[in-house]
């Protein structure tokens, strides 16, 4: 059962993604949440690095973007001749400073570093992703593993393909119909005119496109099928989706209430939700319990069996309080909302057959978020690495202040006399 919780209260959009009963995911319309990935800018070229074959581009934050010569792939754009895929010309032959760039974010801030940008411009609908610039490119996601419905959807793609731009055919297509695939791309490539005009309009640097905020990222990588209820505080709120949702033949459009009986979050206990997630401890309904800690370059999570003793053997025990982990794992990182390098210490077993049950039950636990996640596997001692792309703030670092006593190390000095 999937639920969605919206309220607008304080002026203020927020959104809970329930899934049976349990908290999976926080959205909000805050200044922290800061979601950059995705967010379209007209920049300059601030300075060029031969070293590392990159620039710097200015595009009115507060630190610089680094843009890689790689990335530098769309000549409608940025006025360079450059192949994917072919050697990649020298970074001072592609660019010089003070050009101006239109450029796309595809990797968030991270502590002193900037923003990671491209020229390779995507735009995303519900159904498909618009590649302005990629004549002829076409893509089927791989999470859809059906070999029938990959080739009638790639079918439908090249029946609708448009001039001068590419597609990519996203996981919430499977099983739509033709219309709806083409009324998507419609919707697209009147945002895509949009931008064109935004582009030549706009003097200076700064913003030009933005689709993160959190209505448009809840009706394109959240409302799906499998919504059995959405509840708003807010009855212009409850129509828009209901219109929304109908224009994309969605029967989600016939499960939105409205309620007006008080604080929704705190009716729903998803404020004590959050709170909890901000610890690092995490106890399980076995016992055990879990511990998170983040750094700058990498998250661990330790499995600890705490109270738990199981009920047969030593084996099965440690197998059993694993696969629960496992399970809370993928749950508290995406609600979390962590990125990058994670690190996983489970309680560690003496079968092969056990480790390869609670890999793949990691990774089906996975196939519910709907950022990309990877389970590498278990490293030489033993740990089991997994990375997460990095999409807008964590759930810490929108809820939390650093510390101004301790200076966020968690912990007060002793006085030393």
């Amino acid at each position: 059962m999937k639920e969605i919780v919206i309220t607008t209260e304080d002026h203020r959009m927020r959104a809970a993604v329930l899934e049976e009963g349990r908290l999976a995911e926080v959205l909000d319309d805050s200044g922290r949440e800061s979601r950059l990935a995705g967010n379209i800018y007209k920049g300059k070229v601030s300075n060029i690095v031969t070293g590392i074959q990159a620039a710097f581009i200015d595009i009115g934050l507060e630190k610089n973007a680094f843009l890689y010569a790689g990335d530098i792939v769309n000549p409608e754009y940025v006025q360079v001749q450059n192949v994917p895929g072919s050697p990649v010309p020298p970074i001072e032959s592609l660019l010089k400073e003070g050009q101006e760039v239109i450029v796309q974010v595809t990797r968030e801030a991270v502590g002193n570093k900037g923003a990671r940008v491209t020229t390779n411009l995507s735009l995303p609908g519900r159904f498909v992703v618009l590649l302005p610039g990629n004549r002829g490119y076409l893509g089927i996601s791989r999470k859809i593993t059906d070999e029938t419905e990959r080739e009638r959807l790639n079918q439908l793609a090249q029946n609708l393909s448009i001039e001068n731009a590419g597609l990519i055919v996203r996981t919430m297509a499977e099983g739509v119909a033709e219309k709806e695939l083409a009324d998507d791309i419609e919707k697209i490539l009147e945002i895509n005119q949009t931008l064109t005009e935004r582009i030549k309009s706009k003097s200076g640097k700064g913003l030009i496109y933005s689709s993160s905020d959190p209505l448009s990222r809840l009706l394109r990588e959240t409302i799906d099928e499998e919504v059995t209820r959405i509840i708003t505080d807010d009855g212009e709120m409850a129509e828009l989706l209901r219109t929304k949702l109908r224009e994309v033949r969605c029967s989600v459009s016939g499960k939105i209430w409205t309620d007006f009986k008080g604080n929704l979050f705190e009716r729903y206990h998803i404020g004590d939700e959050i709170l909890k997630a901000l610890k690092p401890k995490v106890p399980l309904e076995s016992g055990g319990y879990l511990v998170i800690e983040q750094t700058e370059a990498l998250t661990a999570i330790d499995v600890n069996s705490g109270k738990y003793t199981g009920e047969s053997s030593l084996q099965h025990t440690l197998q059993s309080l694993n696969m629960e982990a496992a399970s809370e794992i993928s749950r508290q990182i995406r609600l979390r909302n962590l990125s990058g390098i994670i690190i996983v210490d489970f309680i560690d077993m003496e079968q092969n057959e056990d480790w390869n049950q609670l890999l793949e039950m990691l990774e089906k636990s996975f196939k519910q978020d709907k950022v990309k996640c990877k389970v590498v596997g278990r490293t030489r001692l033993g740990l089991v690495e997994v990375t997460r792309k990095k999409e807008g703030q964590t759930l810490a670092a929108r809820n939390t202040e650093k510390c101004r006593e301790c200076g966020g190390k968690g912990w007060h000095e002793r006085r030393m006399n």
